[in-house]
């Protein structure tokens, strides 16, 4: 085994390729035939695609399956402040020498080919989840589905696709009909296939997918239906009522996501304590999360302070209902986002629920926006709006004038990352 640490190997990986995405499973497929296929090798898959939720999702189907006493191996992208989040092994974070020795394989069993960072990271995953024990294997689509470098599966035991919106457009189209072409990508012949509520253009996509495959679709309003009922969540299909309790993971779209992750553990049939751990029990960062401790929470005092790292105009409907349905508190937002996002459309919602923007750019990120064009789109939707050169400087200005405030940093999961990192 190499002496190297794996960001050592993850900075020389980041070189194979000139593109940070280039879409294509031809140099995946070429690197796991060298490395034996894998891909072949891995506990039942359940493999979701979609453009909103896919994490949530996932975590929520973890959980019911080790509240089944069950194990599952996870691959999940972005990371937020390390690599080692994105691979879990039987429920466990991959250690940094199990990390280091799938990564140092995988670049010499590429040979210096090219092939993007995300392509190799994902072989790596696929490698350490083929040699570890787990009763299944959770895989999120990175970018689309099609041709993700997780869509290598050939037969999963289900597919799920979360609900889909426009996102990424440069790369899956700039209709929903596109984009729901390639998300549905990741369907197989025969595969039930889960489908959370889409827009009747994104499901037409689906089902006509579904039904040229023969994949059995097991969809949210024709098979499954899902409501929040008197402070619990009310989930029907044909065989049957539960009533649970709500999402542990805040916000009206959880109740959607959680109605995905339920209609995966019945089809599995695993029993009521599955149902009940994947409501109560699931986690995910950065989704609505509550800081309560680290030094930036204590550089709050009384003032509250959340983070979020939705970035489409989706996630900004889906985060001011979650705002508005919070005790009434002034909210002010710190917010850093990517120059390849929708900011009006994501800011727009949420102009409505704050009082005021401070907008930072992302530090490290070469795509993010300035702060000055985060603050001028604010601008754009009578959000008041002013800038800062850090969420730290921006912090203590907000809490000068508002000490009781509510504050939410929000727009990246790579603005998510590094408050993250930073608030220890």
């Amino acid at each position: 085994m190499t002496t190297q640490t794996s960001d050592a190997i993850l900075d020389r990986m980041m070189a194979l390729h000139p593109k940070i995405i280039d879409l294509t499973l031809d140099r995946v497929w070429r690197l796991l035939e060298a490395l034996d296929n894998p891909q072949d090798k891995l506990p039942p898959v359940i493999h979701i695609a979609g453009t909103n939720g896919k994490g949530s999702t996932q975590a929520m189907i973890r959980a019911g399956l080790e509240g089944a006493e069950l194990s599952a191996h996870a691959y999940t992208s972005p990371h937020l402040a390390r690599f080692h989040e994105r691979i879990r092994l039987a429920g466990e974070l991959i250690s940094e020498p199990d990390l280091t020795a799938v990564l140092d394989e995988c670049y010499a069993a590429n040979g210096g080919e090219n092939i993007t960072y995300f392509e190799i990271t994902t072989c790596a995953a696929l490698l350490a989840f083929a040699r570890a024990k787990a009763d299944y294997t959770l895989l999120e689509v990175g970018l689309g589905g099609r041709l993700d470098a997780t869509n290598v599966i050939e037969k999963p035991a289900v597919t799920v696709i979360t609900p889909i919106s426009i996102d990424h457009e440069q790369f899956l189209g700039n209709t929903l009909a596109k984009i729901a072409a390639e998300k549905a990508g990741i369907i197989k012949r025969g595969v039930p296939c889960i489908v959370g509520p889409q827009p009747d253009e994104a499901m037409e996509v689906i089902e006509q997918t579904a039904a040229r495959l023969g994949a059995p679709l097991i969809a949210y309003g024709q098979h499954w239906h899902v409501t929040e009922e008197n402070g619990r969540l009310i989930y029907q299909d044909e065989t049957g009522l539960r009533d649970l309790p709500l999402p542990n993971l805040l916000g009206a779209h959880q109740i959607q996501n959680a109605g995905a992750a339920l209609a995966v553990l019945r089809h599995l049939n695993l029993g009521d304590a599955a149902y009940e751990v994947a409501m109560s029990k699931a986690e995910w960062p950065a989704r609505m999360q509550r800081l309560k401790t680290g030094p930036l929470v204590q550089a709050a005092g009384q003032a509250e302070l959340w983070l979020d790292g939705g970035h489409n105009a989706a996630a900004g409907i889906a985060l001011a209902e979650v705002l508005s349905n919070l005790p009434k508190r002034p909210t002010h937002m710190i917010c850093g986002m990517l120059n390849t996002k929708d900011v009006t459309g994501y800011l727009a919602p949420l102009a409505k629920q704050a009082q005021s923007l401070t907008a930072v750019s992302i530090p490290g990120e070469a795509a993010t926006l300035s702060a000055d064009e985060t603050a001028a789109a604010a601008a754009k939707v009578d959000l008041p709006a002013s800038t800062a050169n850090s969420v730290t400087e921006a912090l203590d200005t907000i809490v000068a004038k508002d000490p009781r405030a509510r504050i939410l940093i929000c727009g990246s999961l790579y603005l998510a990352g590094n408050i993250l990192r930073e608030n220890g």
